[in-house]
């Protein structure tokens, strides 16, 4: 009777978490319907004097979305005064949703990530976590990834779905 061996862990590929590596500090929205009068206009004197008064602190390594729920039409420049403020407190901050903000998230996150670990090496590209991941993500991963990996999966190293693999010429 021969050793039962796990050839996953003699594999040389390489495991990719996303999770291990994707940013979990809270995301908030920073609504400027609030700021509105009769959640129609904004007036620049009286949310030029609101933001001045707010305790940025409150978003302090947060991840921010700047957004009106309101239906009203804001002025580009209500959403990048708001950007200033933000801009030494949170994070991060975007113009938009909280989809907009994940965006920007794991562009930030991929666009920084180290691939040279990867070059020429089978990648999977893990599937489950328990922090949930965009589907963005994982595309721009794999944008990032193709160019230097051997091949990329996803899945669990012992049951892959394979994605891409190099052709040898």
């Amino acid at each position: 009777m021969s050793d039962i061996v796990n050839r996953v862990s003699l594999s040389s590929i390489i495991s990719l978490n996303l999770e291990e590596i994707y940013p979990k500090e809270e995301r908030i929205i920073f609504d400027l319907k609030p700021f509105l009068w009769q959640e129609l206009i904004l007036k620049e004197q009286d949310f030029r004097k609101a933001l001045k008064v707010i305790d940025w602190e409150n978003y302090r390594e947060k991840w921010v979305a700047i957004t009106c729920s309101a239906d009203a039409i804001v002025p580009t420049w209500a959403f990048m005064l708001v950007c200033t403020y933000l801009q030494h407190v949170s994070k991060g901050y975007a113009i938009g949703n909280l989809d907009a903000l994940e965006t920007l998230i794991s562009e930030t996150v991929i666009s920084t990530f180290d691939l040279e670990s990867f070059r020429d090496r089978p990648v999977v590209i893990k599937g489950c976590s328990n922090f949930p991941i965009p589907l963005f993500a994982y595309g721009r991963m794999i944008s990032a990834l193709q160019p230097v990996a051997k091949s990329l999966m996803f899945g669990e190293p012992c049951s892959t779905v394979p994605l891409f693999k190099r052709s040898k010429s």
